[in-house]
């Protein structure tokens, strides 16, 4: 019996699933052949942001911004993205998480999806972030950097 390919999507990684960018292709192929795509409450949260920034930007107008934020959604409702949850007992492991690996940088918001993906046991991360895939590793998870 094979085991399900499951894997936590970073912010970073799973924009490249909405949005033409470097990397997006590989990331394309690479969510294709999981079996289940976790994200977390907090990644709604994110990619609100993100989506916003790029409007701010000017790489994205409104009406474009609002049917990607809508694709995201429709993902998160038909399955396609496992939503998780974000307890209050994971800012404490991040807290934790960012005291235990020093030589990692770690930002607020990695550590929390670090800490999210450790709680709800998922081994494999993906990320485009440099830093969150150096402490993903770090913490034994098979990272995926895009």
């Amino acid at each position: 019996m094979n085991a399900e390919k499951r894997a936590y999507l970073d912010t970073s990684a799973l924009a490249k699933w909405y949005l033409n960018e470097p990397g997006s292709e590989d990331f394309v192929l690479y969510i294709q052949d999981l079996d289940v795509a976790v994200i977390s409450s907090l990644t709604q949260t994110e990619m609100r942001s993100l989506l916003a920034r790029r409007r701010r930007m000017g790489e994205l107008n409104h009406e474009l911004e609002s049917v990607v934020y809508a694709s995201f959604l429709d993902d998160i409702t038909q399955g396609s993205l496992q939503l998780y949850s974000v307890e209050d007992a994971r800012f404490a492991e991040a807290v934790n998480l960012i005291a235990r690996y020093p030589e990692h940088p770690l930002r607020t918001l990695d550590a929390l999806h670090l800490a999210v993906a450790r709680h709800w046991e998922v081994e494999s991360l993906a990320t485009a972030d440099a830093v969150m895939a150096g402490a993903a590793a770090s913490m034994g998870f098979a990272v995926r950097r895009f």
